[in-house]
């Protein structure tokens, strides 16, 4: 269903259209230097987690989930 490098995949292409850095991110939500890694190699990651990813980003889980290629659906 949902693939776990794919929205690891959306992070990364996201984090670089607005030019932050994956560590400062990750530092700014207190999260592990790796979870992005880690989520891309199957890890789970919590709701709450892609929630705080997705506000962090101003975009929409649905589009960190691939359900839309427009970042502001359902934000």
């Amino acid at each position: 269903m949902y693939v776990t490098q794919d929205i690891a995949d959306r992070i990364k292409w996201r984090l670089k259209e607005k030019g932050i850095r994956t560590k400062d991110m990750l530092s700014d939500l207190n999260m592990g230097i790796n979870a992005i890694s880690e989520f891309a190699k199957g890890k789970q990651m919590s709701c709450i987690a892609l929630a705080r990813i997705a506000d962090y980003l101003d975009c929409s889980v649905d589009y960190l989930l691939g359900r839309t290629d427009n970042p502001a659906v359902n934000r």
